[in-house]
């Protein structure tokens, strides 16, 4: 057991990304971890799968409800916290309307209010890449305010390519150290993992026939007869521009406008596209063999084990996977931070985004 050990306090968990990777994650010492104090999500399933797979014996220490309802100062004492605010309105499908977003845009400040209450030695904040413009300075606001916490910040766009995940996936994630302690975290050199296999067909590969999540959605014809035409890495558009003529008139898609993940299949031998969370027909994503994804691949893409069970239908699996931060990224991150603690030199690359 470890020596030293951060307990973690978490908003907007998900189904538990972030914290899988952080209690998965060890100093090179063994002498600093982390363990999970409580957390809040909105999402019945969601708040079910975290419990389910990160404190099933603390089942009361998962909040589920909205975070404007929430009691933060009876939440407990911690010594670490993250959040992957509400990035609705910062991506860059959406609008990206910021703050004007009332809805969504403004949640990012119950975590300043979490930072504000219980001094935390640290914390990590990650969200797309997309909140880098949206609205009209929304994101030097939330960077101000959580310098006012008492925090100075490491801010970068992370490939997650380039950390062993099998997806494209770039987040920004912001880890903040408390400004009385004269610790450093710097950013883990991505080149530690160019050796990794980040292809589809490794990631798809060799899962477990007992693995839960794994069930096959059957597809129209139409459908099927749509994915024979369209080749690995390919999405429809594509497919129907290569063809001209020989695409069937009425497998087309007509639509204004062409969204890159339309009917797009994985190239076995590249990284995903990105694993989202909602979308409607045709984003469900393909498999080179005609078919879509299984929850259980698309958990998979995100690096989560075969073994983390996720609660709810089809659909709401789906979502919360889409939501997720990759688990091995998340280890990464939370295992600079604990060698950063424990002084323990890594190999590291200059922030590239500005604080």
């Amino acid at each position: 057991m470890s020596k030293n050990v951060f307990r973690l306090g978490e908003l907007f968990c998900g189904p538990g990304g972030l914290a899988y990777g952080a209690i998965s994650a060890r100093s090179d010492d063994d002498k600093f971890g982390i363990v999970h104090a409580w957390a809040n999500d909105y999402d019945k399933d969601t708040c079910k799968t975290y419990i389910r797979n990160i404190c099933p014996d603390d089942p009361a220490s998962v909040y589920c409800g909205d975070v404007r309802d929430l009691n933060i100062d009876s939440l407990g004492e911690i010594d670490a916290f993250c959040y992957g605010f509400p990035c609705n309105s910062f991506s860059h499908v959406g609008e990206r309307e910021g703050f004007s977003n009332e809805k969504f845009g403004q949640l990012y400040w119950y975590g300043i209010k979490v930072l504000n209450k219980y001094k935390p030695k640290w914390f990590v904040a990650e969200n797309v890449s997309g909140i880098r413009s949206a609205g009209s300075g929304d994101f030097q606001i939330i960077l101000e305010d959580m310098r006012k916490a008492g925090y100075r910040l490491n801010v970068n766009l992370y490939k997650s390519e380039q950390y062993g995940v099998p997806q494209t996936r770039h987040r920004v994630i912001i880890v903040g150290i408390r400004n009385d302690l004269s610790i450093e975290y710097h950013v883990p050199d991505p080149k530690q993992y160019l050796s990794c296999d980040v292809s589809s067909g490794t990631a798809l590969s060799n899962i477990p026939a007992d693995a839960p999540n794994n069930e096959i959605r059957k597809l129209s014809d139409k459908v099927v007869r749509r994915l024979s035409l369209i080749e690995p890495g390919e999405n429809v558009w594509q497919a129907e521009e290569r063809l001209g003529d020989e695409f069937p008139d009425e497998l087309r898609i007509r639509t204004k406008t062409k969204i890159s993940q339309i009917y797009r299949k994985l190239h076995p031998e590249k990284p995903a596209y990105t694993v989202t969370a909602s979308g409607g027909g045709g984003t469900f994503m393909y498999h080179w063999t005609d078919r879509e994804l299984t929850n259980r691949e698309r958990a998979r893409i995100q690096t989560f084990p075969d073994d983390y069970e996720f609660i709810g239908n089809y659909s709401s699996v789906r979502k919360q996977i889409g939501m997720a931060v990759p688990c091995k990224l998340s280890e990464i991150v939370f295992t600079a931070i604990l060698n950063s603690f424990a002084g323990i030199e890594y190999p590291w690359v200059p922030a590239n985004m500005e604080e």
